[in-house]
This record gives C-alpha cells, sequence and structure tokens, in this order.
C-alpha cells in the first residue's frame, strides 16, 4: 500500500483571555510512513487542565512511534483504541494519586493515515474536519450536553449557538477509569485533513476555515493565519490546529 506523502504543520496559541495555554496540537509519522495527527484541549482549570493534555499527548506520541506497521482496519482501530485507553489510564491515575489534579482531564480528537485509510477517533468537543473538491465537512460529532440536546430535537441551531451549557462535554479522557471513544473511518485519497479544538470553530465560521485552507500558501502559513483570526474574533478561548495536507505524485 501506498504511503501518505504531504506537508503538515501543527500549532496552538493561549488566546486574549486566558492565563495558560492548556491546549495542545500534534502531526507526525513514524518509521512505517503511517501520520497521527490530533489536538487535546485540557480541562480542570485550577485543576491542571495543561498536565492532562501534556500526559495524553506524551502518551498518545510515545505508542504511535513504537508501534508495529498498520496492515488493516482492525488493526488500526485496536491500536488506536488501546492507545487512548492508554493514555485515559494515565490521567485518572495522576489525578487520583494527586488532590491538587482531581477532575483534570482533556478532549481527544486524532486522525490516524495509513495507506489508503483514515481513522479518526474522538473524545469530546474538539472536531476533525476534511476538505476535497465538494468542500469543507465536519466528520466528529460534538461530545457535549448541547449537541445532545440538538440531535434530540429538544432545541434549535440558533439556541444551540447561545445556549448557557453549550460548553458542558458529556465525554473526556482522563475524568473516568474506563474510556468512551467514537470512531470514523473514509477511504484516504489525498483530502485536506484538519483537527481542532473548539478556540478555532467556535471564533471562526465554516466557510472562512474553508477559504483559508484553499490558498496557495505552506501548510505553516495556513495554521499561522487561522489562529490570527481566531484571535482577531475576540481569541476567547486557547486554539489549536493539526493540519495534513498531501503532495501530488
Amino acid at each position: 500500500m501506498k504511503k501518505p506523502v504531504g506537508t503538515y504543520n501543527s500549532l496552538t496559541d493561549i488566546g486574549r483571555i486566558r492565563l495558560k495555554n492548556e491546549d495542545r496540537a500534534f502531526c507526525l509519522p513514524n518509521r512505517h510512513g503511517e501520520i497521527l495527527m490530533g489536538v487535546l484541549d485540557g480541562m480542570g482549570g485550577a485543576n491542571k487542565g495543561e498536565v492532562a493534555s501534556d500526559l495524553a499527548l506524551e502518551s498518545i506520541c510515545g505508542d504511535f512511534l513504537k508501534k508495529p506497521r498498520t496492515p488493516f482496519l482492525f488493526a488500526a482501530r485496536f491500536w488506536l483504541g488501546w492507545a487512548l485507553r492508554r493514555a485515559n489510564a494515565k490521567v485518572y491515575k495522576t489525578a487520583e494519586g494527586n488532590s491538587t489534579y482531581k477532575g483534570m482531564g482533556t478532549t481527544a480528537n486524532i486522525a490516524f493515515i495509513y495507506g489508503g485509510k483514515a481513522l479518526v477517533a474522538n473524545v469530546g468537543d474538539s472536531r476533525c474536519y476534511i476538505l476535497d473538491e465538494t468542500g469543507l465537512k465536519r466528520l466528529s460529532e460534538d461530545q457535549t450536553y448541547v449537541s445532545y440536546l440538538l440531535r434530540t430535537g429538544r432545541i434549535k441551531q440558533e439556541e444551540a449557538l447561545v445556549h448557557p451549557d453549550r460548553h458542558v462535554l458529556m465525554n473526556a479522557l482522563g475524568i473516568y477509569p474506563s474510556l468512551s471513544v467514537s470512531y470514523y473511518v473514509f477511504p484516504y485519497l489525498g483530502q485536506t485533513i484538519l483537527c481542532c479544538t473548539d478556540g478555532l470553530y467556535n471564533s471562526l465560521p465554516e466557510n472562512e476555515i474553508e477559504t483559508i485552507l484553499r490558498m496557495e500558501e505552506r501548510s505553516d502559513r495556513k495554521t499561522a493565519l487561522l489562529v490570527k483570526l481566531a484571535n482577531d474574533a475576540g481569541g476567547n478561548d486557547n486554539i489549536g490546529v493539526s493540519l495534513w495536507e498531501a503532495l501530488d505524485d
């Protein structure tokens, strides 16, 4: 199977309101030519959300760099689930063993590109988008209370945008000893992939994100522009972005 070839960049920013940057972003290849990219949005405030996102980042990326080659989808899903559960256990045990960290956790949105497939795993409300000739599409579904109300028809889209509980998560990594993960898989045919935290998508409309991704610019300049525009729109949260763009043969 042909290895994915592309350019990539990841970037986080504290924003203009928060006192700490709890977002983490990454995109890296391993020795098999597989790509792992994603974002983590730490939560817990004084309970050290940045510690949760750092622990998860170190665990997941470390396991990825040591993993054997992935030959098929079942192996990909098995490995990614295993890596996320290991990260969950590390965050949870650290919090349980130190009252300073009690209640900390993090979202996790990760895309794993290998050969002709891409597997996306989601925990929380960070997002994954793909861009192809038909437009920008959101793959992952927010695991929030307001998203649940919207899916069940209890509120309308315009109400969801201003709902007082729109930031309440229904799932996060490190909060409980077990972990629930949502998976999405699609054929990888050279689409652009963007993982981002809510600090980006709550600040910029999707059509503006798409416009930036379609620019004839380097990946690092696109991520920098996304962060800049999110800050220009208020910078009300930390901002995390990870971008992968395929190269033509």
